[in-house]
């Protein structure tokens, strides 16, 4: 016996209807609710002004590469 739904006209041009493979569904729950257990990363206002500061920083080549870190790191003492 097969199942016939009816999915209002209002619904299909409001574009509130979406059709999914049952398969693609379920991946997609399951990764739903595995992107639920991170929190949103909120930075403070200080935050914020250190960020800008950095970017100022690294557009005026005002920067360490890893390298240059590694040494500074080394030699100090």
């Amino acid at each position: 016996m097969e199942k016939v739904i009816t999915i209002p006209r209002e619904m299909i041009k409001n574009g509130e209807v979406v059709i999914v493979p049952r398969k693609e569904y379920e991946e997609f729950s399951r990764w739903k609710t595995f992107v639920k257990a991170f929190k949103v990363f909120k930075p403070t206002r200080e935050q914020k002004k250190d960020l800008k500061n950095a970017r100022s920083d690294y557009k005026k080549d005002k920067y360490l590469n890893l390298n240059e870190f590694r040494h500074k790191l080394e030699n100090r003492g």
